[in-house]
């Protein structure tokens, strides 16, 4: 889960160095700017606090401290807390800038134009920083467009490893991460993100820092006056704009979750959502409660393009959010909710796909890391089949196996056949193996319409679009094979098959600038050369024996889960 979580409670309590005179003014000028992510305005209070107050004075020493905190300079940080005389134990600012500097203070940094992206040093999080620093440029200009504004200078994004190391610089205990399964933090002029190393199967992790970047311009723009059901509202809805069109983040299996709550009358009211969606009863509540205001601001959305934005500027303005929706949508509140109930119940719920549980979920990418260390060359495995519950399509998605570990493909394509007619697109399983079959039998139309039609129930699944990259790739379909991995590469970074695959994609459709980027990713991952990468790449087009060569997905394989910090 990327959720905007209130986990300063205790900081914001924590009471600065008394101060006496004028400057008390500044004071209480800079920590409202601090409050509202407004670091610009809070620069200038502290220059004015500078020329009244001592320069050994506690109160400017603590000011700079907080200052040089959300500037990301923490060995400053440090050192002026400390001089301050704030203490060390849990929950002061003190203790939350060491920890951040113990976990970030010595990351390595690229920067875009915009953006700067850090990342352990030595680590394979170093693959990450082109193509999460090109999705927030994107971001960027999408929300300029559509809210109207930017925040000025450079935004820090701190990749981190862990649950734990997330735990360290958001103040957020690992228990309440384990919990809520929270992935990424925008806080303190900044967004944390836990890297797609740290999840066995990896996750949405470019939606995830585009999500993110969204929060922190919400907040921004807004004085940080926008209550939790609208943040998360916008920030769902807008997090595809980096790739696409508003609401590309809306999946099938959440909509189905969302229809059966509809139809049961279970939906989460929008003052139970406050403080944190974080800290509804379970899960699904939460998952409801982000779907619930998705279509929200959807409904608020159809006003018009400027909607959103002058919806952030009422907010700004120091309205309540009923207030702001009842101007901008032209309805009263209880009007407002009556029409978005009718929005909900207008729209094409499925009823096949409810998602399974955390527990479920756990229990099968656990299973199918497993799985992944035990796979051949061919990727035959008979453990695969453990989610399918028809017993037809599960004997013969078995028998399918057997004929592929024998090379009989013929067959193996026939007894696949006979289990997705009786499953159709339900399981991942039976659709990547039949469709690797066809692969094989260089039928490559069918094989494409099996795993798009997998793709339909369960989007943004990295392993269908890899195997659907490789089958437009040996098509030569370059530019749909390049769509295929840029989507896998979205969820799951660390496969060198999709930064190899890419750059022949892109190579041979003429785009230099994607290829070069695939080209320092495959090096990366690969250790090889570029002129090594090239033959790698050639060889992989052509179907050649690749067993000199690790194209294995390490994230996939011995990552630990997100609550095992």
């Amino acid at each position: 889960m990327s959720a905007l979580l209130l986990v300063v409670a205790v900081l914001a309590a924590e009471p600065a160095p008394e101060v006496k005179g004028e400057a008390k003014a500044r004071m209480q000028n800079l920590e409202q700017a601090l409050n509202d992510w407004d670091l610009e305005g809070a620069r200038v209070e502290l220059a004015e606090l500078a020329k009244l107050a001592p320069a050994d004075s506690a109160p400017l020493a603590y000011f700079e401290g907080r200052v040089a905190f959300e500037e990301g300079r923490y060995d400053d940080a440090v050192e002026r807390l400390t001089r301050a005389g704030i203490s060390d134990k849990t929950g002061t600012w003190l203790t939350l800038a060491q920890q951040t500097r113990d976990v970030v203070g010595h990351h390595e940094r690229i920067e875009s134009e915009h953006f700067v992206f850090l990342y352990a040093k030595g680590s394979k999080d170093q693959a990450l920083a082109n193509w999460a620093l090109d999705a927030l440029e994107h971001q960027r200009a999408a929300l300029e467009k559509d809210l109207g504004y930017v925040p000025p200078g450079k935004i820090r994004i701190e990749f981190v490893g862990s649950a734990g190391e997330l735990s360290k610089v958001s103040t957020l205990s690992k228990e309440a991460i384990r919990t809520t399964g929270t992935i990424a933090i925008c806080k303190f002029n900044k967004l944390m993100v836990t890297s797609p190393r740290a999840v066995i199967m990896g996750y949405d992790w470019l939606d995830t820092v585009a999500h993110e970047y969204t929060h922190l311009v919400i907040s921004k723009k807004s004085h940080n006056t926008v209550p939790i059901w609208m943040h998360e509202g916008l920030a769902k809805y807008l997090e595809s704009r980096w790739r696409g069109p508003y609401g590309g983040a809306m999946t099938p299996s959440t909509l189905a979750l969302l229809g059966s709550r509809v139809r049961a009358n279970t939906l989460v009211p929008f003052e139970k959502m406050h403080p944190s969606m974080a800290l509804l009863p379970t899960a699904e509540d939460a998952a409801t409660a982000f779907a619930e205001v998705f279509f929200a601001i959807e409904l608020i959305h159809q006003q018009g393009p400027d909607s959103l934005s002058r919806l952030l500027d009422k907010m700004a303005s120091g309205v309540t959010d009923r207030v702001a929706v009842e101007a901008v949508t032209t309805r009263k509140w209880p009007e407002f909710e009556k029409a978005w109930m009718a929005h909900l119940r207008k729209q094409p719920f499925p009823r096949a796909l409810i998602p399974r549980s955390s527990n479920e979920k756990k229990e099968l990418a656990e299973h199918q890391g497993e799985q992944d260390k035990k796979k051949s060359h061919r990727e035959v495995s008979f453990g695969d089949f453990k989610e399918v519950t028809e017993v037809d399509a599960r004997r013969d998605a078995h028998l399918g196996e057997l004929y592929r570990e024998r090379q009989r493909m013929g067959a193996a394509a026939e007894a696949y056949a006979r289990a997705w007619k009786v499953a159709g697109d339900k399981y991942e399983s039976v659709s990547n193996k039949y469709a690797l079959t066809l692969l094989e039998l260089k039928r490559f139309d069918e094989a494409e319409k099996v795993l798009e039609g997998s793709l339909t129930m369960h989007p943004g699944s990295a392993s269908t679009n890899v195997h659907l990259g490789r089958i437009r790739l040996r098509a030569r379909a370059w530019k749909r094979a390049t769509q295929a991995y840029l989507d896998a590469l979205a969820v799951n970074p660390f496969d060198p098959e999709v930064f190899v695959a890419l750059y022949a994609a892109a190579s041979a459709s003429g785009d230099p600038a994607l290829a070069a980027r695939a080209l320092a990713g495959a090096r990366l991952l690969l250790k090889l050369d570029d002129k090594q990468v090239a033959e790698v790449a050639r060889r992989f087009v052509r179907n050649e024996d690749l067993s000199d060569v690790d194209l294995s997905t390490p994230a996939a394989t011995s990552a630990p889960a997100p609550d095992a910090g």
